[in-house]
């Protein structure tokens, strides 16, 4: 940000902090494929997909994209935060199965209504009982 006098869009592998600059806060994106994987397995699994088509691959990139708000951008930030990846994962997996039924290469019929609500009765949610 400092040698590009705060124009810079930094995405790094691993966490950064926030950095102040000119008195602007800018925050760096973590390029974790954390983002997508999820998102990407759990809507081939839901579609039944019998191959991934690269189609697939940008259907998942742009449900990414898309979850970035214009207020993330403000900040300097390339992608959604992190502490949103449920509801990131299963917005992507939506459009991973979309683009699986659009290809033609679902196997689970009929296509259900709402991908997004369908990809979220499908996650894991990691509650457990109090058995004390």
């Amino acid at each position: 940000h400092f040698r590009k006098k705060g124009r810079a869009i930094f995405a790094s592998g691993s966490p950064f902090d926030p950095i102040e600059y000119k008195g602007k806060t800018y925050y760096s994106g973590q390029a974790n494929n954390a983002y997508i994987f999820p998102g990407f397995g759990l809507g081939l699994v839901m579609s039944g997909a019998i191959r991934v088509h690269d189609d697939m691959l940008l259907a998942a990139s742009e449900a990414l994209a898309n979850q970035v708000t214009e207020e993330s951008y403000k900040k300097g930030m390339t992608y959604p935060p992190f502490t949103d990846i449920r509801k990131i994962s299963a917005n992507i997996a939506a459009n991973v199965a979309a683009k699986a039924y659009e290809l033609g290469l679902a196997t689970h019929l009929p296509r259900p209504e709402n991908l997004v609500k369908y990809a979220e009765s499908c996650m894991y949610t990691p509650l457990y009982r109090n058995y004390r």
